[in-house]
């Protein structure tokens, strides 16, 4: 059975649990992490040196990195759903994935933590409304892309969908200025309607 450390509040625990539930996996998800600490143990430490949230655990195989996580879940028992045989079809997966650290995640990281974990009379809102306007952008790639295909890598979910999926949910309930993203919102309202998404990742803010 599989084991997961990490908080439900964290987006980069919710990538790996919502491909824990996509594929529909018996796991054990253990608080740790923010207020629940548990991160300075001799025994967490030997399992990831970072000690850091998410860290999986599949049998006799540690994986810690929530993109790397959610690859090696896909790869193991998601042949021909989460990861595509395709070997093009992976690439764009990844493509879109590492371009979620990469591109979005400084920028998300400014606005969350401003607007959600920092109290008002101390939020730069500048730096929002600045980090807001390259997100904005940002995502307007992903919406051309997602104009000829209705996810990010063909006709179906994949590995590719999950870190911007994490992400968009998010960036979709923060209270800043955001351009027109018709594709985005057309893919965004068809992972709503997926259980794994609603019970993973569609959860308040906090």
């Amino acid at each position: 059975m599989l084991t997961v450390w990490g908080r439900t509040t964290s987006i980069n625990v919710q990538k790996v649990m919502w491909a824990v539930a996509e594929l529909g996996l018996e796991q054990e998800r253990i608080d740790a992490g923010g207020a629940f600490g548990g991160l300075d143990t001799p025994e967490f430490g030997a399992m990831n040196p970072n000690r850091k949230i998410p860290t999986l655990r599949d049998g006799e195989v540690v994986v810690w990195e929530s993109n790397a996580s959610v690859r090696y879940l896909a790869a193991r028992y998601g042949q021909g759903s989460l990861w595509p045989e395709d070997a093009g079809r992976r690439a764009r997966a990844d493509m879109w994935m590492d371009w979620q650290q990469t591109t979005l995640q400084a920028d998300m990281t400014v606005m969350f933590w401003t607007l959600i974990r920092t109290p008002e009379p101390q939020r730069d809102m500048a730096a929002v409304r600045a980090a807001a306007e390259r997100m904005g952008k940002s995502w307007q790639l992903l919406d051309a892309d997602l104009g000829s295909r209705p996810f990010v890598a063909g006709d179906q979910l994949t590995i590719g969908d999950i870190p911007v999926g994490c992400h968009y949910w998010r960036y979709s309930n923060l209270d800043v200025e955001r351009p027109s993203l018709p594709n985005l919102d057309r893919w965004f309202a068809s992972l709503k309607g997926r259980q794994a998404y609603q019970q993973q990742v569609m959860i308040p803010l906090t």
